[in-house]
C-alpha cells in the first residue's frame, strides 16, 4: 500500500469513482478518500462514496453530466488548485465517474494542476464500458467470439468541426469479430447504428444497450442494430448508458447473468431503522440485489444525567442478573465502562442474559463477553420465561436492565412477578425524527418502493407520525416485520404486514423478502 504523504502545498488526486457500485472504488482510492480535506466530485460519482470522507471534510458538487454543470471545466480546473493551495496546503480528492482518462477530461485536469505548480496523483478507476456490459451478462471479450474491444464516446466535442470516430474501421472490427462500447451515445443510437449498418454491419448484429449499470437500478436491453434505437426508446432507457456492438451481446451461457440473476435485484426496499443500526440490514440487502433507501424513523440521544447509571454500575456486584436488550444498550454499556476507567472484567460474576443474536454479537464484539442466556425467540416474554426457568430462577434475585426509555413494560413485569428485584435504569433515549429525507418522499410519491421494513414497533409508529396525512402513500407497498410484536403495531396503526421474520432478527427479516421475491 503506498502510504498517504506529506502533502505541504497541496495535493489534487484524481481518483477514478468507478461505474456506480460503490464497492468498485480501487483499495488506494479509497484510502486517499478517507484522508481528504476537500472532495470535488461530478454526477457520475456514487453519493455514497462520500460517507468515507472524513466528518469534517469539505464537499464540493460539480455536476458534469449532460445538461448538468454546476461548473464548467476551467472553473472546476481553477477549484482544484484554489482548494489544494488554501490554508497551507491541503489533499483534494477530485471523485469521477468511471476512470479519469477514459472519456473523463481527467488529463486537461491534471495537466491544469501541474502547471500550477502543484503536485497530481492520477488514481485509475473501474470502467462503465467493462463492468456495465459485465453486470448485464456481456463479457466484452470471449475466447471464442471477440478478441478485440475498442470503446468510442458516442457524445464528441462539438467545437471540434467534425466527427474523429472511423465508422468504416469500426465496422471492419466488428464485422471481424470484434466488440466496440459506445459511451455517452444513447441519445444518438440511431445515427451510430446508421453509420455502422452504412459501412456494412448487418442489422441482425448484436446490441446489448445497459443504462445505470452496476447498479441495483440497472437496466438493459438486448436487441439487434438494425432495431436498437426503436427497442430502446420503447423501453424508455436514457443516460447514463453503455452501448455494446458486436457478437458478444448474444452470448447466453450460464454464470454470465449473475449480477441480476440475484434475488432482490430490482426490488427497491425503504429501512427505517436508525441510521447507526442500518448498516447491516443495508449491506445484507444490497448484497442480494436490492436497491435501498434509508429512511431513520428513530434518532438516539445520552440521557442527560448519567449519574445513576454510572453508580450503578460501578456497584455491579450486587447484581446477579445483568439484562440487555438491544446492541444500542451493548454499545452504552461499553462506553459507560469507558468513562468510568472501566472494562469487562467489572462484569466478573454477574450473569447477562440479552434478547436476539444481534445484541450477543455487539457484546462478545465490543466488551468481549458472552451471553449466559439468549433465549430461543427474541422476544421479551421468552426471555423472561428461559430466566425463570433457568439454574435458580430469578425469585429472590437482583435484576439490572438497561435499556431504552420506550422499552415495553413486559419483561421487567414478568420477572417482578416471578419474585426478581429488578433495577431498570435508561442508557439510550429515543426521539423521533425530524422529517423523511427527501428521496424516500420522492420514491412513495412516485410509487416506486416495492418494500418498507419494520424492525422494531417504535419504527412503525415512528414511520406512520412522520407520514401523517399521506399516510396512504403506503397502499400497494409490501410491509415486511422483524417479529410478532411489530406486527401487532402495524396492525394497530391500519397495516397488514406482508410478511413476518421467522426468526425475529435481521437476517430473518432479509430471509422473508427472498422468499417472497422468489415467489413472484
Amino acid at each position: 500500500m503506498t502510504p498517504i504523504a506529506d502533502h505541504g502545498a497541496g495535493k489534487v488526486c484524481l481518483i477514478g469513482a468507478g461505474p456506480g457500485d460503490p464497492g468498485l472504488l480501487t483499495v488506494r482510492g479509497l484510502e486517499l478518500l478517507q484522508h481528504a480535506d476537500v472532495v470535488v466530485y461530478d454526477a457520475l460519482a456514487n453519493p455514497a462514496l462520500l460517507e468515507h470522507a472524513p466528518p469534517g471534510a469539505e464537499r464540493v458538487y460539480v455536476g458534469k453530466r449532460a445538461r448538468d454543470h454546476a461548473l464548467s471545466q476551467d472553473q472546476i480546473n481553477r477549484l482544484l488548485v484554489e482548494k489544494a493551495t488554501t490554508a497551507g496546503g491541503r489533499l483534494v480528492v477530485r471523485l469521477k465517474g468511471g476512470d479519469p482518462y477514459l472519456f473523463g477530461r481527467g488529463a486537461e485536469e491534471a495537466s491544469y494542476v501541474a502547471s500550477q505548480g502543484v503536485a497530481c496523483e492520477v488514481v485509475a478507476g473501474v470502467s462503465a464500458g467493462i463492468a456495465a456490459p459485465a453486470a448485464a451478462g456481456v463479457p466484452v471479450t470471449h475466447r471464442e467470439v471477440a478478441s478485440t474491444v475498442s470503446f468510442v464516446t458516442g457524445h464528441e466535442d462539438p467545437t471540434k468541426g467534425g466527427s474523429s470516430v472511423d465508422y468504416r474501421a469500426l465496422a471492419g472490427l466488428i464485422g471481424s469479430g470484434g466488440t466496440v462500447c459506445f459511451y455517452m451515445g444513447v441519445g444518438r443510437l440511431s445515427m451510430i447504428a446508421g453509420e455502422l449498418g452504412r459501412y456494412g454491419v448487418p442489422g441482425d448484429m448484436p446490441v446489448v444497450v445497459v443504462q445505470w449499470g452496476t447498479l441495483p437500478r440497472q437496466r438493459s436491453v438486448r436487441t439487434t442494430l438494425g432495431c436498437a434505437a426503436a427497442d430502446v426508446v420503447a423501453a424508455g432507457l436514457g443516460a447514463p448508458a453503455i452501448i455494446v456492438v458486436g457478437r458478444v451481446g448474444g452470448l447466453d451461457q450460464p454464470g454470465l447473468d449473475g449480477f441480476t440473476r440475484r434475488p432482490l435485484f430490482g426490488q427497491r426496499v425503504v429501512i427505517t431503522r436508525t441510521r447507526a443500526q442500518s448498516s447491516d440490514l443495508r449491506q445484507l440487502l444490497e448484497s442480494l440485489g436490492a436497491e435501498v433507501l434509508e429512511a431513520p424513523t428513530i434518532e438516539l440521544e445520552a440521557p442527560e444525567d448519567w449519574s445513576a447509571v454510572d453508580e450503578t454500575i460501578q456497584a455491579i456486584d450486587r447484581y446477579d442478573w445483568l439484562v440487555l436488550t438491544s446492541a444500542n444498550g451493548v454499545a452504552a454499556l461499553g462506553d459507560r465502562l469507558d468513562a468510568l476507567g472501566l472494562d469487562a472484567r467489572h462484569l466478573a460474576g454477574v450473569r447477562v442474559a440479552v434478547i436476539g443474536d444481534a445484541t450477543a454479537k455487539a457484546l462478545l464484539g465490543r466488551l468481549g463477553v458472552r451471553a449466559d442466556l439468549v433465549p430461543g425467540r427474541y422476544v421479551a416474554e421468552a426471555l423472561a420465561e428461559e430466566m425463570i426457568a433457568a439454574d435458580g430462577g430469578v425469585s429472590g434475585r437482583q435484576l439490572l436492565m438497561l435499556r431504552a426509555d420506550i422499552a415495553r413494560p413486559a419483561l421487567p413485569l414478568l420477572l417482578t412477578e416471578a419474585g426478581a428485584m429488578v433495577t431498570e435504569l435508561t442508557v439510550y433515549e429515543t426521539r423521533l425524527a425530524a422529517s423523511l429525507p427527501e428521496p424516500v418522499w420522492a420514491a412513495l410519491r412516485e410509487r416506486r418502493v416495492d418494500w418498507v421494513t419494520f424492525t422494531s414497533s417504535s419504527t412503525a409508529r415512528n414511520m406512520a407520525e412522520l407520514l401523517g396525512d399521506e399516510r396512504g402513500l403506503l397502499e400497494g407497498v409490501r410491509v415486511a416485520s422483524i417479529g410478532p410484536i411489530t406486527s401487532d403495531t402495524l396492525r394497530g396503526l391500519g397495516l397488514e404486514p406482508t410478511v413476518e421474520a421467522e426468526t425475529s432478527n435481521v437476517q430473518g427479516l432479509v430471509d422473508v423478502l427472498v422468499a417472497a421475491a422468489q415467489e413472484d
